[in-house]
């Protein structure tokens, strides 16, 4: 048998390699030498040739130019690029680019660009986004937190740094993280994203109403932790905003709650008369039992504000969520109005009724908190407003000028304005008692107020809406557009923008620089019951039971929020969280609802 012999290996092909002749040749030549002698071997080749050789030569032409650049320009560079997916896409080319786009500064401006704007809360990163759960696709603007360039730079500077915001009492037991904007423009567009289309309800609760009148929503106030609502049946229901759920019922007025507002826990003690030792002078020590001295932070010293820190509060405008920032207390505090002339403050963590405050005569209409300072600021039917401190639950003065019922009122820094059914507005100082101004104009009683600064806007039954200066109490604008009663007012000087609603079911939006209408919105079919802007959305609610999404800047309707229902009462939005109040099939209804990202 033949033995099986394998065939021949087949010789390797040839592989091109350099002439050593040529190279030598060619590197002895000189630059202009080179250049004809490169331009003589390129006409003697071929088109295919030719092909072959910018394949080639363009690869290697070919630079990261981001990688070469210095750190500063890379970055100045990718501040052009306004889409997140973009920088997101970016991130994952090589590790330099990872390190560019992870630099915070770039999600700063971007935070700038989409006015994403942080405020304290987020800033000490309390109490917000507790619900945090997988982020499918906002998944994409996560980058692993590998040490960038300006961060090697900036180390040393960014340790030696205090963070920015208050001093909290909180701050010892949990230190904060340095803040990262990254982190909060992924949060905060992925909201953005829910609110124009997505979004769940959290919790629906249905409530029956004994009578015609005794489930209605009078007030509520939405803060990142609670949500107060106060009932004309003289109850107040209280919600997690983080769950939906309700976490109990406030009982002790005798008639209807006209105003609730709630008091964030924690912050820092704001500018106030104080005596030397850090404590007030106004008032002993109440007699309360000691778990309520600790909830409104009787028994601690002061955190005082710091000014390394902290800028200038003195012009600090309200919440329109009927919120306000606490004096370092641990617990949230609520504060309600009634009917029954009184003013009550509760505990939100206990739900235990602290004080009963009267004084009053008639229904006590409006109330507000200062920020910072356990400053109360109520106003009546009996043609009054009274000044309170809420942590020793005395009564401090009683302002007195208007001749007609006070419907409304608004504070910034220590300055209060109130509306009044004698057809003027009064500045306050909240201090001294005394009034500033007396601006005069409308023709028919005030039903809404706002200040923010040295601007003050009103609205009445006249249907004009007026523009004051609050240092001299001149008029400076009358600004028309409504054929009712005007009982919505947002004014903001940091986005320069008033807007109104009125019982025509318009919304009109106003420059604040040129004092023109800049959008004018047929929201509703009937009154406007609710009114809330931003920088991106505006959100009303109406008596014709919609809740309507639009664009603050455009006007450009967004989305109808809910099935439609025979009415809605009011409705508040704050950090990815609605609460909406409404009757539906003869009900009274309260939807909260969530777009934080999932």
């Amino acid at each position: 048998m033949m033995p099986i012999v394998s065939p021949p290996t087949p010789a390797p092909s040839p592989r091109p390699y350099p002439n050593p002749s040529i190279q030598s040749e060619f590197s002895t030549l000189g630059p202009a030498s080179r250049k004809q002698y490169l331009i003589s071997i390129l006409n003697e080749c071929s088109p295919p040739e030719l092909r072959f050789i910018s394949q080639t030569i363009t690869p290697m032409l070919k630079r990261d130019v981001l990688t070469e650049l210095p750190a500063e320009l890379a970055l100045h560079i990718l501040a052009y690029v306004d889409d997140p997916r973009t920088l997101a896409r970016a991130s994952q080319v090589c590790k330099r680019w990872h390190d560019l786009v992870a630099d915070d500064w770039l999600w700063k401006v971007l935070c700038d660009t989409y006015s994403f704007r942080a405020d304290t809360e987020d800033r000490s990163g309390t109490n917000a986004f507790e619900d945090d759960e997988s982020w499918d696709e906002m998944d994409k603007f996560t980058i692993d937190p590998w040490l960038t360039a300006r961060d090697r730079l900036k180390r040393q500077e960014h340790t030696s740094v205090s963070h920015w915001g208050p001093y909290s009492s909180d701050d010892i037991l949990h230190p904060r993280a340095h803040f990262s904007h990254q982190e909060y423009f992924r949060r905060a567009y992925g909201t953005m994203l829910n609110l124009r289309k997505g979004g769940k309800i959290l919790r629906s609760h249905r409530m029956p109403i004994p009578t015609p009148d005794s489930g209605v929503v009078t007030s509520v106030a939405l803060d990142t932790e609670w949500i107060v609502v106060g009932l004309a049946n003289s109850k107040i229901h209280l919600f997690s905003t983080i769950s939906g759920v309700l976490t109990r019922t406030l009982m002790g007025h005798e008639l209807g709650v006209w105003a609730v507002h709630l008091v964030c826990r924690g912050g820092y003690w704001g500018r106030g008369e104080m005596d030397e030792d850090g404590y007030p002078d106004d008032a002993d020590d109440p007699v309360v039992p000691a778990a309520l001295k600790t909830a409104l932070g009787i028994d601690r010293r002061r955190r005082m504000q710091q000014p390394a820190s902290i800028g200038d509060d003195s012009s600090k405008p309200s919440d329109i969520c009927c919120t306000s920032e606490g004096w370092g207390q641990p617990n949230s505090i609520i504060v309600s109005a009634s009917c029954d002339k009184t003013l009550r403050v509760w505990d939100a963590r206990s739900g235990h009724c602290i004080y009963v405050l009267r004084g009053h005569t008639a229904t006590v209409r409006c109330a507000r908190v200062l920020h910072n300072r356990p400053i109360a600021v109520t106003g009546s039917r009996d043609s009054t407003l009274r000044v309170w401190n809420i942590q020793k639950g005395v009564m401090l003065r009683v302002l007195h000028g208007h001749t007609a019922s006070v419907r409304c009122l608004d504070v910034c820094g220590n300055k209060v304005v109130s509306g009044s059914y004698d057809t003027t507005c009064r500045i306050w100082d909240v201090d001294t008692g005394e009034c500033l101004r007396v601006l005069r104009g409308h023709s028919h009683q005030i039903y809404s107020i706002a200040i923010d600064g040295n601007l003050v806007a009103s609205g009445g039954l006249d249907t004009i809406v007026r523009i004051w200066d609050a240092t001299t109490g001149n008029c400076i604008a009358q600004l028309t557009g409504h054929t009712a009663l005007v009982c919505q007012l947002q004014l903001s000087t940091t986005a320069n923008l008033l807007a109104t609603g009125g019982s025509d079911g318009r919304v009109i939006t106003f420059s604040l620089r040129s004092f023109t209408a800049l959008q004018r919105l047929a929201a509703h079919d009937s009154s406007v019951t609710s009114l809330q802007f931003d920088a991106n959305f505006l959100i009303t609610g109406g008596n014709d039971g919609r809740v309507r999404v639009f664009e603050t800047q455009t006007g450009k309707w967004v989305r109808d929020l809910n099935e439609r229902c025979e009415s809605v009462w009011k409705v508040l939005y704050k950090k990815g969280v609605c609460a909406v109040m409404c009757k539906k099939a003869g009900k009274t209804v309260m939807e909260i609802w969530t777009f934080k990202p999932k």
